[in-house]
């Protein structure tokens, strides 16, 4: 059975709110199971990545907690956050503090192919 659960985000949209939750929502269950978790920011998701996009995103309106909440919720629980270096040329570098590295193609490949992990892409 594996024990990393690796999320992807790479289609979902920050303009589109409601796509935003399931990803945050089942890392943090999945940290709080105990599970290896990294949530892996790039393409139209990098955005997230860069400090103050996130802060100014809710689910729904009259939500009183932020995208950003919930990604500090997850981070919190122990999920690991990353972003992919072309999001960098993209989204900029002025990065939020629960990104823990930046990573490149290779790694989110070589990590998805492993026998040990479960890849969730959003």
């Amino acid at each position: 059975m594996a024990d990393k659960l690796v999320i992807v985000m790479v289609n979902t949209d920050p303009a589109n709110p409601s796509e935003l939750g399931a990803p945050f929502f089942q890392a943090t269950v999945a940290a709080s199971m105990d599970y290896e978790v990294e949530v892996i920011l790039t393409g139209r998701a990098g955005e997230l990545a860069k400090t103050g996009v996130a802060e100014k995103i809710y689910l729904h309106e009259g939500s009183k907690r932020s995208v950003y909440d919930y990604m500090k919720e997850a981070h919190a629980a122990g999920a690991v956050f990353k972003v992919c270096t072309p999001s960098l040329d993209i989204w900029g570098d002025n990065l939020i503090p629960e990104i823990s590295e930046t990573i490149g193609s290779a790694y989110v490949i070589s990590e998805a192919m492993s026998d040990g992990t479960v890849t969730f892409t959003y």
